[in-house]
């Protein structure tokens, strides 16, 4: 019988130089505890996203892609307070539902290094309102948006961020995270979190924010950090945690420690559940080419291979060049590859046009 409790908030060996959890050894553990699905949830990045899919669905286990993405605190596109203001990002959880959530979340990761990045990867809220489809939010750690207003006394703020997610994502797909990593602060706001749950009806789901697999391996996650930040262990002013419980937890431990509120265990099967990615690996995914008004793809693709043959001809096409260029076609309509063909024509088109050299291939 598969347990309740799923990890939805999960750094895996490509949170680079801070997650310390290898896949291989994620799926056995998730496995050992009868987890029906996994996720993972790296800082900023997608880079282990497809390793960790097939890894997870080969093993039998429901693979849950997401990413704890970094959010500007006022346009991905600021370097830097003008106001004096703290430019810090925000931390939140992305997860996704379906294959438009993950074509959200691609673009979202890949806009945050192309325009956002200062220090780290961002985006901001005004493009996570563009690409919020297919996916689930949650609130993130202790540098969450509403966490950190929670902690500051600024209950209003924290509670317009909330209302502000939920809008964006839709009131069914955004959660308020609790978290059990035993700081006396996150409990403190553990607390309030619920309370601001049962004041705006946003429903709470358990994490750990998982950053390396045993107990044991906090000491070797420190020496990561250290490794990431220029630091020796003897340094006493470096980044570090404070506790050794942001490891992946049993669903036991984690019952025990919601026992209180045991929603947000069942929770996180309910979200869980609600992820249901499908890559299609054996399958093209060829872009589209954007035809003419009235034009059929095979159609258009025929009449300008006609139209560059007869120049190439001087005006006519005798019979056997047609004959052979009609079975080509034929074959490359039959593959589904006449888009792709058209896309390929355009850009050396284009390149032409400018005269930029184009070789034979």
């Amino acid at each position: 019988m598969h347990s309740e409790y799923v990890p939805l908030h999960v750094h895996t060996e490509y949170s680079l130089l801070d997650g310390a959890i290898r896949v291989n050894d994620l799926i056995a553990r998730a496995i050992e505890y009868k987890l029906p699905a996994v996720s993972m949830t790296d800082h900023g990045n997608l880079f282990g996203a497809i390793d960790f899919y097939k890894k997870v669905s080969k093993a039998g286990l429901k693979p849950i892609i997401g990413c704890e993405v970094y959010i500007a605190p006022g346009s991905r596109f600021d370097r830097g307070s003008k106001t004096g203001a703290s430019d810090k990002p925000f931390h939140l959880i992305l997860l996704c539902r379906n294959i438009n959530g993950y074509r959200n979340l691609t673009r979202l990761v890949s806009m945050a290094y192309l325009e956002g990045f200062y220090y780290k990867p961002r985006i901001d809220k005004d493009v996570l309102e563009q690409h919020s489809g297919g996916l689930i939010g949650l609130s993130a750690c202790l540098k969450g948006e509403i966490p950190h207003y929670l902690a500051a006394g600024e209950i209003d703020k924290a509670r317009e961020a909330a209302l502000e997610y939920r809008r964006i994502f839709g009131a069914e797909n955004f959660y308020l995270e609790v978290q059990a990593n035993e700081l006396p602060e996150q409990e403190a706001i553990n607390k309030q979190l619920i309370d601001l749950s049962n004041e705006l009806h946003i429903p709470v789901v358990a994490t750990n924010d998982c950053h390396y697999l045993k107990k044991d391996d906090s000491k070797a996650h420190d020496v990561l950090l250290c490794i990431q930040t220029g630091k020796t262990l003897q340094d006493q002013d470096r980044m570090r945690f404070s506790k050794n419980s942001f490891y992946f937890k049993s669903p036991d431990e984690m019952k025990e420690t919601f026992k209180d509120l045991p929603q947000a265990i069942t929770n996180t099967r309910k979200v869980a559940e609600r992820c249901n990615l499908d890559f299609k690996f054996n399958e093209f995914c060829l872009p589209k080419f954007i035809l003419p008004e009235g034009e059929n793809v095979n159609e258009y693709l025929k009449k300008l291979s006609e139209e560059g043959l007869a120049r190439k001809r001087g005006g006519s096409i005798p019979e056997e060049y047609r004959s052979r260029l009609d079975r080509e076609l034929q074959m490359i309509e039959k593959m589904g590859f006449s888009s792709y063909f058209l896309i390929v024509w355009d850009f050396i088109h284009y390149a032409k046009s400018k005269d930029i050299p184009v070789g034979p291939g």
